[in-house]
């Protein structure tokens, strides 16, 4: 019985040694070069050769993979900037899809500006003209008032009231006034650069003339 387990324990240790082998074989080598520009073959690899690219050997000394070098600083920038320069050219292919479900040719875009451009200045032309019905009452309300202060009477503080109130609905309007100019002038901007785009993605150009025919004023 004590020799059978012998003869067995020396065989586990045979293939322990085999299989030991085997591993160590199907690790490789490395092949790479050093700091002074030799080719060296090894079972290790310095971490600074690992930089500038290696081989791995099978045991037969063949090359089963080619480690390529560490990319320099400027290769990292140039791929970062190839790559910011696809994300951009993805997003302007999107804006370019959009656009052209709206429009299929300037001219359409134009004609939409010029719209929009009506909408936004009748608006503005409705405003001004309640500036001018608030403006006549305040008229009459500082003519009353002054009427009152040279004949010595006190004026009321409902007329008082009254004027302030009116002379802060005219600084309102004015305000929403100058702000509507603002949003007209940045919608015209936006108009202006999608037609450009249009001209560019379609090959057509524009006919129409990008100012309304009798644009109001």
């Amino acid at each position: 019985m004590h020799k059978r387990l012998t003869v067995c324990s020396a065989a586990a240790t045979a293939l322990f040694l085999a299989l030991g082998i085997t591993t160590q074989a199907e690790a490789g080598m490395y092949r790479y070069t050093d700091e002074e520009g030799r080719t060296v073959i090894s079972n290790t690899i310095p971490q600074p050769a690992t930089k500038r690219g290696y081989d791995i050997l099978n045991s037969n000394g063949r090359v089963v993979e080619v480690i390529p070098p560490a990319p320099t600083d400027d290769e990292i920038a140039a791929r970062e900037a190839e790559k910011q320069r696809q994300e951009e050219l993805a997003i302007q292919r999107e804006k370019d899809t959009r656009l052209l479900k709206r429009f299929s040719h300037p001219d359409q875009a134009i004609k939409a500006m010029h719209r929009k451009l009506g909408e936004l200045q009748g608006l503005i032309q409705l405003k001004r003209g309640n500036i001018s019905v608030i403006s006549s009452q305040l008229d009459n309300e500082q003519s009353r008032a002054a009427n009152m202060e040279r004949t010595g009477q006190k004026i009321p503080d409902a007329t008082l009231e009254k004027i302030r109130r009116l002379e802060s609905q005219i600084r309102d309007i004015e305000r929403e006034i100058s702000w509507q100019a603002q949003d007209i002038e940045t919608m015209k901007q936006t108009y202006e650069k999608d037609i450009r785009r249009l001209e560019e993605v379609t090959g057509e150009t524009r006919t129409l003339s990008l100012e309304p025919a009798n644009p109001s004023k």
